[in-house]
C-alpha cells in the first residue's frame, strides 16, 4: 500500500510502500514513555520503500528491549514522532509511526507486541463512555 504523511507542523514530509497487514500494536513501556500515552501504532517500510521527501529528522538513539540500539526520528520543530529503525547497515526497516500516516484510518494492528506491559484498563476501553468533541475539563 502507498501511503505518505508527514510530522505535525509539516517540516516533514515522506512517502513509503508499507503492508498494511502488517501493522503492529505495541504495549512496552519504551514506546508508552516516547508516546506520551498507553502504547504506540507502527506500520512496516523497507529501505528502498521509503523516502523523506522534505526536512531533515533529528535522531535519538535508545536501547531496545532486544539489546539492540535503535534509531528513534522525530521533527525537530514539533516533536512528532517519524519512525524508528535499526543503527545498523543490515536490512532497514522503517517502524513508521501510523499517526504521522494520512491515510492510519486504512490500517488496523494485527498484532500486539510486548503485552505483558499492557496497561490493565486498556482491556475496559468498550466500557468507557464516548465523546464526538473535546471533554470539558473538571475544575
Amino acid at each position: 500500500m502507498k501511503v505518505d504523511g508527514g510530522c505535525h507542523c509539516g517540516n516533514l514530509t515522506f512517502e513509503a510502500e508499507i503492508d498494511e497487514s502488517n501493522i503492529t500494536l505495541c504495549h512496552c513501556t519504551d514506546c508508552q514513555t516516547l508516546a506520551g500515552t498507553a502504547f504506540r501504532l507502527s506500520a512496516y517500510s523497507y529501505k528502498d520503500a521509503f523516502t523523506l521527501l522534505t526536512g531533515e529528522a533529528k535522531e535519538y538513539v535508545k536501547i531496545g528491549g532486544s539489546g539492540n540500539p535503535r534509531i528513534q526520528a522525530f521533527c525537530p520543530e514539533c516533536g512528532s514522532q517519524i519512525y524508528s529503525t535499526s543503527v545498523d547497515e543490515g536490512p532497514k526497516v522503517y517502524n513508521i509511526r501510523t499517526g504521522t500516516i494520512r491515510q492510519r484510518d486504512q490500517l488496523v494492528p494485527v498484532r500486539q507486541a510486548w503485552n505483558r506491559s499492557a496497561l490493565p484498563w486498556l482491556d475496559d476501553l468498550p466500557s468507557i463512555p464516548k465523546f464526538d468533541e473535546a471533554v470539558p475539563q473538571p475544575r
